[in-house]
């Protein structure tokens, strides 16, 4: 048996950071799960972790996906573990965030803390909603900027086979 944040699989391993694990990186982590498991592990983590936030998990009930699973974790958890992606979701993080020898890409996106926001339920929540929506924007060009690149290596693939089956060169169609 593999232990939680190690696995045998081929999809790309993906780490969202910020500060307290409480919002922006868990949003992401459950975008992540939600939309792509198929070619990705998602985690996330904190430099000073806290708690999940409730508001975090409304948000995403809305999107119809549950955190609620979820739990707020230290960065220090991950440190020796190989990643494809870490990605810092918040420029605090993005500062005390810790080098990851076995991390292949390192990405910052600058979402602001939602956990800050003031006012009333409703004005809090809007907030939330505002950051969940950006976030889902950004992993979605992620997402479509790896598909890219798959597709391109798949097509690079399949063309040099032919190239050596057929011995001549052909156009990739992407």
């Amino acid at each position: 048996m593999t232990s939680p944040g190690k696995s045998t699989s081929k999809r790309a391993r993906v780490l969202s950071v910020c500060t307290h694990n409480s919002a922006r990186s868990q949003m992401a982590e459950g975008f992540l799960r939600h939309y792509a498991s198929d070619a990705f592990e998602a985690y996330s983590a904190g430099t000073e972790p806290g708690a999940l936030h409730p508001l975090t998990v409304q948000v995403m009930a809305e999107e119809g996906i549950d955190v609620r699973g979820q739990r707020a974790k230290s960065v220090n958890t991950f440190l020796k573990e190989p990643f494809d992606y870490v990605i810092t979701v918040c420029d605090d993080a993005n500062e005390a965030c810790p080098a990851f020898p076995g991390a292949r890409h390192r990405l910052h996106w600058s979402f602001p803390n939602p956990s800050r926001a003031s006012g009333t339920h409703e004005e809090r929540l809007a907030v939330f909603r505002s950051v969940r929506d950006a976030i889902k924007a950004r992993l979605e060009q992620f997402l479509e900027g790896t598909a890219s690149h798959k597709k391109v290596s798949r097509s690079q693939s399949s063309s040099s086979k032919n190239e050596e089956r057929d011995g001549h060169h052909t156009r990739m169609g992407i």
